[in-house]
């Protein structure tokens, strides 16, 4: 089965960064290029990453937490 996550998060500092290392250190891989936004509400540029990560032997359940797969 093939899992898919979006990860966002506002650019500051390296939290966003270490959110998209974090999901590469438990085998998720990078799916196209990043995203930034302006959000005008909070006044933050907001990042987002698509990952993707083959995981054997599970079937697909929406009620699955993907970040602990």
């Amino acid at each position: 089965m093939k899992l898919y996550r979006f990860l966002t998060g506002p650019d500051e500092g390296a939290d966003f960064c270490h959110k998209v290392s974090l999901a590469l250190s438990k085998g998720w891989q990078l799916h196209g290029s990043p995203s930034l936004s302006f959000n005008t509400v909070t006044g933050v540029m907001q990042c987002g990453q698509a990952v993707t990560k083959d995981v054997e032997g599970k079937e697909y359940d929406p009620a699955m937490k993907l970040g602990e797969q």
